[in-house]
This record gives C-alpha cells, structure tokens and sequence, in this order.
C-alpha cells in the first residue's frame, strides 16, 4: 500500500496514479452507461409491439401452416413407404 491515500500503487509494474483521475473515470463511465440507458429506452419508444388481435390472427396462421405442411409431409412419406414396399 501507498503511504499516501490519494495515491494509488507506486510499484514500477503499477504507477502512482491519483485517485482524482481514477473517480473521473468512473465518472466518465457512469455518464457514459446513463447516456447508453437513455438512448435505449429513446429506441425502445420507437417500437411498434403487436396487439392482442395481431398475435392471435399471426398464432393461427402459423398453427395453421405447420398443420398443412405436417399433413403433407405425412402423406408424401405414407406414399413413399408404400413405393418401397411394393419394389422390395
């Protein structure tokens, strides 16, 4: 430890440094972290969400669609079950 308190280490692998410059940095990352908040939630007011009739009509189109292709999917691999079966 150093003898005086607003200095940091004074080793040759860790320079004095004044603890002033230290809170300045701290401080210069705070602001920047405050400003980071801010400009998200700015983007954030930006966003459009979806209303509850949305989400509904998109969850049964997509419920829908899944449906269709499964039942296709099925009938193509029945067909071809059935192919090979016939040929071996």
């Amino acid at each position: 430890r150093s003898p005086k308190p607003l200095v940091g280490g004074s080793s040759p692998s860790c320079p004095a440094i004044k603890s002033q410059f230290l809170e300045e940095v701290n401080m210069n990352k705070i602001q920047a972290f405050i400003e980071y908040v801010k400009e998200a939630k700015a983007e954030l007011d930006k966003v459009i969400f979806p209303t509850k009739n949305e989400v509904k009509q998109s969850f049964i189109s997509v419920t829908v669609m899944v449906t269709a292709i499964t039942l296709f999917l099925s009938l193509v691999d029945l067909i071809m079950s059935g192919i090979l079966k016939a040929v071996l």
